[in-house]
């Protein structure tokens, strides 16, 4: 438990005066109360950790992936263990005018664009532990709005009353070589420098991502990183059967056979159902085209039928790997939850939506400071869970903020007790404010 010998690892990628910086804010930030800002850091620091240190800290030139990877290789990872690559975008809400990247983002908890800064992280996510270890934040910036296109003619070039087919002269498009927008290309520049980080260490092969990537052009992107997509399609996506009829010998070979209807779906393409509290489910797989895509998909139709009000509704996820079990593919979507907790965690306990920087290095500090401590929080959670299951966050915080209590009273007494009767005393006085005693 002692937090110096825990962060020692991180030796390699950051120089002596800013592991020691950082070795006087972390205990600082697990024992301290009320927003975690550079100034409430500074007030919870032992001597040495002045709000100037804080603040040099802050201002500092940090390599944080660097920082997480190291951490979680050393402290977290199983080589056993099946590692995923999760994506995710989250919104802090600022006021203000001058801090930097502060725009109007949409807010899922809000339901729409709050003032704010917007970071997208991606994370290692475990299939064994079924928790996400955060490795990189950035922030993201607001797309110039590009300028009203002119309105050109194209009275020449329309086709001919009562004619089909397409008009004269348009050609086929490369759906494998797109052309990804601003916000794809930064999520793909980190996805890059990630595996480039990662190097041989781990056998990266899913990138899991939410709904707002299940489309063509985030699948390309992930696939120019030499991973395979899980995501979600639209509801009312329009999938095809492969033809299997008889081809023409003439011209193009035809490879959209019916449309799928979701109200009916083919009993030969169910794999399991279950029924649970009036709810029966059906899940069904089938390799399908659709034809924003190039190339054809690995879904997975999750149905859900109210067997007493007949109510339906449906899922469907999708993947780029047609080899891929769809227990699998509905279990790794499942895990990209776990971002969501980490994003939770960093906000509630480490000053996520607290820090009150405006100029580009501290935000970028302070958001993967917050992020950081996600991770050492799970390496110190593994030391009460075997005794304590239930163990939480809440309770370490009250746990490490007893310690600092009693340390800082044995301080002022003229003699120092004994060492059986310290422990009872730290034993005691970190059950108070926790939830879960351990």
């Amino acid at each position: 438990m002692d937090i110096i010998v825990i962060l020692q690892c991180l030796s390699q990628c950051l120089d002596k005066t800013t592991l020691g910086q950082l070795s006087g804010i972390v205990p600082a930030m697990l024992a301290m109360t009320g927003r975690v800002t550079m100034l409430g850091i500074s007030r919870w620091t032992d001597k040495g950790g002045s709000y100037r240190t804080v603040q040099r800290f802050y201002n500092s030139a940090i390599a944080w992936a660097k920082v997480n990877w190291v951490f979680i290789r050393h402290h977290l990872l199983d080589p056993t263990d099946i590692i995923l690559v999760g994506g995710d975008e989250t919104v802090v809400t600022k006021s203000g005018k001058k801090t930097y990247g502060l725009d109007r983002f949409f807010s899922s908890l809000y339901g729409k664009p709050v003032p704010g800064l917007s970071f997208f992280s991606l994370s290692l996510i475990s299939v064994k532990a079924r928790t996400s270890y955060p490795v990189m934040m950035e922030q993201g910036l607001k797309e110039a709005a590009a300028p009203p296109a002119k309105k050109v003619s194209r009275k020449k070039d329309k086709k001919p009353a009562g004619k089909k087919g397409r008009r004269a002269g348009s050609k086929n498009k490369n759906r494998r070589e797109v052309e990804l927008k601003p916000y794809l290309v930064h999520i793909q520049t980190m996805l890059k420098k990630l595996l480039s980080l990662i190097g041989l260490d781990l056998n990266l092969v899913y990138g899991v991502l939410d709904g707002a990537f299940g489309n063509n052009y985030a699948l390309q992107m992930v696939r120019q990183c030499s991973l395979h997509l899980i995501s979600k399609l639209r509801a009312d996506a329009a999938l095809y059967f492969p033809y299997a009829g008889p081809q023409k010998q003439v011209g193009a070979r035809k490879k959209y056979g019916l449309k799928l209807d979701y109200a009916h779906l083919p009993d030969q393409y169910l794999k399991e159902t279950t029924v649970s509290e009036g709810i029966q489910t059906r899940i069904y797989q089938m390799t399908m085209w659709h034809k924003l895509f190039p190339d054809p998909l690995n879904v997975v139709i999750i149905s859900k039928i109210n067997l007493k009000t007949q109510a339906r509704a449906h899922v469907v996820l999708f993947s780029s790997d047609l080899l891929l079990a769809y227990d699998k593919l509905i279990d790794y979507y499942r895990l990209r939850f776990q971002i969501e907790f980490n994003f939770r965690d960093a906000k509630q306990f480490w000053g996520l939506e607290d820090f009150m920087n405006v100029n580009q290095t501290p935000v970028y500090n302070a958001a993967n400071l917050a992020m950081f401590m996600v991770n050492l929080a799970q390496v110190l959670l593994h030391h009460f869970r075997p005794t304590c299951p239930t163990f939480s966050v809440n309770d370490l915080k009250a746990y490490f903020r007893g310690r600092k209590y009693v340390a800082e009273t044995l301080k002022l007494l003229p003699q120092r007790p004994e060492p059986i009767f310290i422990d009872q005393i730290f034993a005691n006085i970190a059950q108070i404010g926790s939830i879960n005693a351990s």
